[in-house]
């Protein structure tokens, strides 16, 4: 009896196994084949859809998209809400309502609303689940529920080459400038200089860049070391084994075949 047990579990392993390949093989291809770009749009009619954009599937809430403008290779993550105007079916004028410039990558989860302007600059990155949003419930009626009464709204405007972290919120009125780095769970409102890093809810600027005198306070870590021109895969294996020390004197190795300092690099072996 035992094993007739055991014959009988092993073929219910195997065809759990068989169904959860076909089961990821169909997800896969159901993925791929959802994915939105300018080619394959779908149901979608965005105002524009740049060259090698993306929408990951599955997609989240979108519409008003005819005021949706998306730049070229931009990367939209699983489940990102992309809104213009307060519900579906609104005439919102000529002018688009949502623009988001080129290279921008927006996390899985993150939600853009933008029932007026909301302005993504070019090579912005988005951590998953950040809101954007142009409006704010309003409570100047006390007996009125929140929810009943009209809301407000003030245009954002997030500056190119931007760093938003994971889970941060960017209120109505925001403008932040270039190259602001948005610490993960950040609550952002008012204007933001470019070239600093905020942080905390409400957010306050922690760090800034100056052009005389570089970050203040300074920064705790060394700069990120550039991998020296010429160098390959293959050597850049190699140095896991080096110190940051070595690393550091790279670009001084005498050069050999096969790329900068590639004969004083460890062997694989």
């Amino acid at each position: 009896m035992t094993k007739s047990k055991n014959v009988f579990s092993s073929l219910a392993g195997r065809r759990r196994d068989l169904g959860q390949r076909a089961v990821h093989t169909v997800w896969d291809w159901v993925r791929r084949t959802g994915a939105v770009t300018a080619e394959h749009p779908g149901r979608l009619r965005f105002g524009a859809i740049g060259t090698g954009t993306r929408l990951a599937f599955p997609l989240g809430t979108v519409f008003g998209e005819p005021w949706i403008h998306l730049g070229d290779h931009c990367i939209i993550g699983e489940q990102v809400t992309l809104t213009a105007g307060m519900m579906p079916d609104l005439d919102l004028g000529p002018e688009p309502i949502l623009r988001i410039g080129n290279g921008v990558v927006l996390g899985r989860g993150s939600h853009l609303i933008a029932d007026t302007s909301v302005t993504i600059g070019a090579d912005c990155y988005f951590g998953p689940y950040v809101y954007v949003t142009s409006t704010n419930h309003s409570y100047d009626d006390p007996h009125e529920p929140i929810g009943k009464q009209w809301p407000r709204m003030d245009p954002v405007e997030i500056g190119p080459g931007c760093w938003i972290g994971t889970g941060a919120v960017i209120l109505p009125g925001v403008r932040l400038g270039r190259n602001v780095v948005v610490a993960a769970g950040a609550v952002v409102r008012g204007e933001v200089p470019a070239h600093s890093v905020v942080a905390g809810a409400p957010a306050r600027v922690v760090r800034r860049w100056d052009p005389e005198s570089g970050w203040q306070p300074p920064l705790r870590t060394p700069p990120p070391v550039p991998i020296p021109e010429g160098v390959t895969p293959e050597q850049l294996r190699a140095l896991e084994d080096v110190t940051p020390e070595q690393l550091l004197d790279l670009e001084s190795l005498p050069q050999a075949p096969g790329g900068p300092g590639a004969g004083d690099l460890p062997s694989e072996h």
